[in-house]
């Protein structure tokens, strides 16, 4: 009898251990497997050392994510014998087994099923009085008053610098009713805040071609979701569709915010990495979307060096983000990712140059970013809070900052009267900022009884 079948046969219930590395993307992969582990019956291990498998959800997308994933596969192998390498990283198997020829298995991403059964396989099946009953939504990673939201899997496109579609396949996009299910179970389990990703948010429906699913149709199917909850738009890209989804905004039924990655704005580069090129247009329409919703706040992501950059594409990108002044931006410096046809580019620019203009770029976001937050001084605004420690500090967000890629709201000193915890909804006047976070003094708790606010500024 094999180890395995002998822990069946005892009746033992295996513990699994979960790492979960890269986007929300994929921590939403992980909260899904991870309910279906709890409905079979497994029991979740934080301890490694005590578990009988480790699985190891990775991101493979950029260098620094692969050495990411690779610690954590040395870190679980020292604790583990059975370690299940998953995600982006698992569909470079090869790459994987050459550096760590001896984990349990290798399995590339959205092969949730496949990676079920070899953790059958490694440690046995759990008795069926350890089953466990799992909400529709499935198990949250996240703080329980948000969640994210995926509405499609894969991608169409085929930027120069991303292999996204060759390792999670074409665009697939999921029906709204299931969308608008899973959002309203979260409702109804207490979120507050739902963030919707795909990797191309803006993109969901096209491969269906019904002409009845899109995001327009799924936004206003999400303005009857009872209590409504705050909705936030991620990895949206310009296009007509989005010019439609402003009006939503400014009505209040989603958050006035749009997380757009341009990646640059030299019409060279964006040609070279096979992007929308029309940044004047991309300008335009920005002004359009701030004129319909002056209460827009627009973060994007840049990529600095890329192959063919030279000092005036640089200065291209300089000039449109001193323009168009967006609330919140991310740079990186270009990195090579193993399979992309950027790699063969001609032009390479210097690690160190790729730094010092990510630094440049950062340090001009900096001020714009300090200045646009000057500006909220004095205002009450309505927040979302993340954490209250044991001092009584408040941590909060307005509806302009997404988690963990935004800033935060400090309330040091908050009125000991009023009675405040995770998840509540307050209202809070700005007194300070740098060029990230803010300060505040609470004003009231409008956390509501019977449904979820959403008041405009």
């Amino acid at each position: 009898m094999s180890a395995a079948q002998h822990r069946h046969a005892s009746n033992h219930v295996p513990r699994i251990g979960v790492v979960s590395l890269g986007c929300p993307k994929n921590l939403v992969d992980s909260q899904r497997l991870i309910s279906a582990l709890l409905a079979k019956g497994y029991n979740l291990e934080n301890d490694f050392s005590q578990a009988d498998a480790v699985l190891i959800n990775t991101c493979g997308f950029i260098e620094p994510a692969v050495q990411e994933s690779f610690e954590a596969i040395y870190d679980a192998k020292s604790q583990c014998s059975q370690v299940v390498v998953m995600g982006c990283l698992g569909a470079q198997r090869d790459k994987v087994l050459e550096e760590y020829p001896d984990v349990a298995a290798v399995i590339g991403p959205g092969r949730r099923a496949t990676v079920l059964r070899t953790v059958e396989q490694l440690v046995g099946e759990p008795p069926a009085s350890a089953r466990q009953s799992v909400p529709e939504s499935g198990v949250l990673l996240t703080p329980p008053h948000y969640s994210y939201l995926k509405i499609a899997e894969g991608c169409r496109h085929h930027c120069s610098f991303c292999i996204i579609p060759d390792l999670r396949g074409s665009l697939r996009s999921r029906p709204i009713k299931n969308i608008i299910a899973e959002a309203q179970d979260l409702v109804a389990r207490g979120v507050r805040e739902i963030m919707v990703i795909a990797q191309d948010s803006s993109d969901y429906g096209f491969d269906c071609k019904d002409g009845d699913t899109n995001l327009l149709k799924l936004c206003e199917a999400f303005a009857n979701l009872s209590p409504r909850p705050w909705l936030r738009l991620h990895y949206v890209y310009p296009s007509k569709i989005v010019d439609d989804l402003i009006p939503f905004m400014k009505e209040g039924v989603i958050l006035p915010y749009l997380d757009v990655p341009l990646q640059h704005a030299s019409p060279k580069v964006l040609k070279l990495m096979k992007r929308p090129g029309n940044i004047e247009h991309t300008y335009e329409r920005i002004i359009k979307w701030r004129e319909i919703c002056p209460d827009l706040s627009i973060r994007s992501n840049f990529i600095t060096g890329f192959p063919g950059e030279t000092e005036e594409d640089f200065e291209i990108l300089l000039d449109f983000v001193q323009k168009v002044r967006l609330d919140r931006v991310g740079t990186f410096p270009y990195s090579d990712v193993e399979g992309a046809q950027a790699n063969d580019f001609d032009g390479v620019v210097p690690e160190e140059v790729r730094k010092e203009r990510a630094r440049i770029l950062m340090e001009l976001q900096a001020q714009i970013s300090t200045e646009k937050l000057r500006e909220r001084h004095g205002k009450s605004l309505e927040m979302i809070v993340d954490n209250v420690t044991e001092e009584g500090e408040i941590v909060a967000r307005t509806k302009y900052e997404a988690p963990d890629i935004d800033g935060v709201v400090y309330i040091d000193d908050p009125n000991p009267e009023i009675e405040v915890q995770e998840g509540d909804l307050i209202m809070s006047t700005i007194t300070d900022s740098d060029e990230h976070d803010m300060w505040a003094e609470l004003d009231k708790n409008i956390t509501p009884r019977t449904h979820i606010q959403f008041k405009m500024r």
